[in-house]
C-alpha cells in the first residue's frame, strides 16, 4: 500500500515564500506511485488548510496556495492537527523554514500527538535555529568558530554604547549582524563602521529579540550535507561564490548570479576535517534526517564552522539537494530516504517505556 504523506508547508514566518518553493519542488519530484500526497498549507496569518490529494506533479507554486472562503470548493477544508488526524497519515513531511516551523514548535506539536514526521526533532530544531545556542553547543564539542557577541533587545535599549564598545573591543571590522533566530539570510547586514553597526542591529531587531554580531573573516564559504539518523553520512563539499558582498536572500532565491562549485576544490585534509566537524555538529545537536553544515575555509586552509541549517533550502537547485546529487543520491531518492529516516526515528522512539512497571 502507498504511504500517506502529509506535506506541511507555508507558515507564519518571514520565510513563508521559501517554504512554498520547497513544497512545489517536492510536489514535483515525489513518487506518486509510492505515496499518497496530501497538501497542508499554513497561511501567513496562521490558518491551516488541507487541500485535495495530489495525484501528479504540480505545475506552479499557485496550486499550493489555496484559500478557504465562504464559496471555496468543498475539497479545501480547515485542518486541525490533533490525534484524530493521525488516522489520515503515515508520516508528516514538514517543509517549513524559519519561525514557527523550523524552530521546534511544529516538531513539539507532532511529538505531543505522537505523529511520525520527517527531519529533526524538537531539540535539534530549536538549537539549530538559535544561532547563539548553536554556537555555545559547538564550543562544548570543541568546534572552531569565529568570535561573536550577542545580546537581547532590552540590553540594546538600555545601553547601546556599551554594546557597541563590546563589539569593537572583542571583534574586528567588518562584522556581520544577524537575528539569532532566522534563516535564509533574512535580516542580515554587513557593517564596516560604528554607524553601519547601529543600523544593522536595528534592522536585525525587526526580526528577533536576540541579535548576534560575528567577526567577518576572509575565507571561502564551503558547505556539506549530512543525511542520516544514528549513522549520519556526509556529502561531497560545495563552494558558494556570490557576486554580492555576502550570500544574501536575493542571491539564494531571486537571481542566478551565485556560482555553486560542486565538488569544491579543497585539499583532502581540509575535506576530512570538515567531514568530522559536520558529524560532530550533527551529533552535539542530536540531529536526525537532514542538516547542511556551513564552513569558512581560509587561505591557509584553516576551517571554521559557521552554522548548521536543520531545514536547508530544498529545491532541486538548492545546495543541499545538489550536494547529494553529486554524491550519488538524486532528488527523488533523497525524498524517499528522508521519509524512511523519519519513520525509522519514530519506530525507535516507540520502544521507549513511559511507566515504571
Amino acid at each position: 500500500m502507498k504511504k500517506r504523506v502529509g506535506l506541511l508547508y507555508g507558515g507564519k514566518s518571514a520565510e513563508h515564500e521559501v517554504s512554498l518553493l520547497t513544497a512545489t519542488a517536492v510536489s514535483k519530484a515525489i513518487d506518486y506511485g509510492k505515496y499518497e500526497v496530501h497538501p497542508i498549507f499554513i497561511t501567513l496569518d496562521g490558518q491551516w488548510l488541507r487541500g485535495p490529494q495530489l495525484t501528479q506533479p504540480v505545475e506552479s507554486i499557485e496550486q499550493l496556495q489555496f484559500k478557504r472562503e465562504v464559496n471555496s470548493p468543498n475539497d479545501i477544508t480547515e485542518f486541525i492537527l490533533d490525534k484524530n488526524a493521525k488516522a489520515d497519515f503515515d508520516v508528516i513531511f514538514p517543509l517549513l523554514h524559519g519561525t514557527n516551523g523550523e524552530d521546534g514548535t511544529v516538531q513539539g506539536l507532532l511529538e505531543v500527538l505522537n505523529f511520525p514526521y520527517v527531519g529533526n526533532g524538537v531539540l535539534a530544531s530549536a538549537a539549530g535555529m538559535d544561532k547563539v545556542v548553536m554556537k555555545q553547543l559547538f564550543s562544548v564539542a570543541g568546534l572552531k568558530q569565529v568570535p561573536y557577541v550577542y545580546f537581547i533587545r532590552k540590553e540594546w535599549d538600555d545601553n547601546q554604547k556599551a554594546i557597541i564598545e563590546k563589539c569593537e573591543n572583542e571583534l574586528t571590522w567588518p562584522m556581520f549582524v544577524k537575528p539569532a533566530n532566522l534563516g535564509s539570510s533574512v535580516g542580515i547586514s554587513k557593517a564596516s563602521n560604528g554607524e553601519q553597526l547601529v543600523k544593522a542591529i536595528e534592522f536585525a531587531l525587526l526580526y528577533d529579540r536576540k541579535v548576534i554580531v560575528e567577526q567577518g573573516i576572509e575565507a571561502r564559504e564551503v558547505e556539506m550535507g549530512v543525511l542520516g539518523h544514528n549513522d549520519p553520512k556526509v556529502s561531497v563539499p560545495g563552494e558558494i561564490k556570490p557576486v554580492t558582498e555576502f550570500y544574501d536572500y536575493d542571491s539564494k532565491y531571486k537571481d542566478d548570479s551565485t556560482e555553486l562549485i560542486i565538488p569544491a576544490k579543497i585539499p583532502s585534509t581540509v575535506e576530512v576535517s570538515m567531514r568530522k566537524m559536520a558529524v560532530d555538529a550533527f551529533k552535539i545537536l542530536d540531529c536526525s534526517g537532514l542538516v547542511r553544515a556551513d564552513f569558512f575555509v581560509t587561505e591557509n586552509d584553516e576551517v571554521y564552522i559557521n552554522e548548521v541549517n536543520t531545514m536547508p533550502g530544498f529545491t532541486p537547485v538548492s545546495m543541499y539537494p545538489l550536494l547529494w546529487q553529486h554524491t550519488g543520491v538524486p532528488y527523488p531518492q533523497l525524498i524517499d530516504t528522508l521519509i524512511e529516516l523519519g519513520l525509522e526515528r519514530y519506530t525507535e522512539k516507540q520502544q521507549l517505556q513511559y511507566n515504571r512497571d
